[in-house]
């Protein structure tokens, strides 16, 4: 279920506990290469991520984190593994929060990133992803499925409760939707800690966006989930796109514009596909709660529109009527809607 327990990263921000869901990326900069990063996420933050995550796989990397967070609107998650000192340089040099693997950490390490993570206030991420199990726990499953990673979580949340550490957030990922599904159902009927939801190297964007709105969406419907990532094998502008979609499509994205349109047939009297495309991209900027509905004729379109805060629909060829929060607006050629939607907006 989504998390009564709330954690705070380093700054304040909220995850679990009521707070809303959130969406994370991570960049695909060198993480040294200050300015390039620093952009890259001041574009991330425009495209509505609210959390994101940069690599440190070198000490230059983890002393770069200084200056990113400094100059970052968003917070910074730092990804870390096999070296705890690198974990700890991140910690120092500002990390919001850290990701690891606790396994591949060591027992000595745990305690030292744990000691550093409660003096500078740092939360940490639990990340256990198929390919990376602890391989004393796939000898005894005999494979890295759900029930190998939710004992492998179970196992290093209680290394970090020993250590009097709380927290943390937790995400058991899999490349294969039904494996992270029944591992994130199975460990949330087990903790209580805030989950991090995805599916691990879901693809290209195309197939991948459809294998992670089928996991994360499932999960979410059940009350699972405090954070999201969609791990594609594309621009992470198209992960967030797509994240950003999943929410708002189950009615947890606030601030933002659902688009309801048609898949069109021989009775449409507009120019659906078009309209809806010229649509999806006046409003992508806009932080408003809307409802735009897109039908190409009369059968189903007035009672939707009727239903939006802004409706259309074919009313004759190359017609269409425009509704405003249930009433009648105007009938107008297609090739001028797009100018009275506009002024509509702006009205609203």
């Amino acid at each position: 279920m989504h998390s009564k327990k709330r954690i705070a990263l380093r700054g304040g921000f909220a995850i679990g506990g009521g707070a809303p869901v959130s969406i994370q990326t991570m960049t695909n900069t060198k993480t040294e290469d200050v300015a390039a990063t620093i952009a890259q996420i001041e574009s991330a933050t425009q495209a509505g991520c609210d959390i994101i995550r940069a690599s440190c796989p070198n000490r230059e990397a983890a002393s770069a984190l200084r200056e990113i967070v400094s100059n970052s609107p968003i917070p910074i998650v730092a990804d870390v593994h096999f070296d705890y000192r690198l974990a700890i340089d991140a910690i120092e040099s500002g990390a919001h929060c850290i990701r690891i693997n606790p396994g591949n950490m060591g027992d000595v390490g745990i305690r030292n990133i744990v000691r550093a993570a409660l003096d500078h206030e740092c939360a940490i991420r639990i990340g256990i992803n198929s390919g990376s199990v602890e391989q004393s726990i796939i000898q005894k499953y005999g494979e890295p499925n759900a029930d190998a990673m939710v004992e492998s979580a179970v196992i290093n949340a209680k290394k970090l409760e020993d250590l009097g550490f709380e927290n943390f957030k937790i995400s058991v990922k899999s490349s294969d939707v039904k494996e992270s599904v029944k591992a994130y159902r199975k460990l949330a009927s087990i903790v209580d800690y805030p989950l991090h939801l995805g599916i691990t190297e879901a693809g290209p964007l195309f197939p991948g966006s459809i294998k992670s709105a089928i996991g994360i969406g499932a999960l979410l419907m059940d009350g699972i989930g405090n954070t999201i990532r969609v791990s594609l094998s594309s621009d992470i502008l198209d992960e967030i796109k797509t994240a950003r979609q999943i929410l708002r499509s189950l009615g947890m994205l606030k601030n933002t514009v659902n688009i309801v349109s048609c898949p069109t047939c021989s009775r449409t009297l507009i120019d659906v596909i078009s309209i809806s495309n010229e649509l999806e991209t006046l409003c992508g900027d806009i932080r408003k709660d809307l409802k735009i509905s897109v039908l190409g004729c009369v059968v189903n379109g007035p009672g939707e529109a009727m239903n939006s805060d802004i409706g259309i629909f074919g009313f004759s060829t190359g017609h269409a009527k425009i509704m405003v929060k249930g009433t009648e607006y105007g009938t107008f050629h297609q090739r001028k809607l797009m100018k009275e939607i506009k002024k509509i907006i702006d009205q609203l």
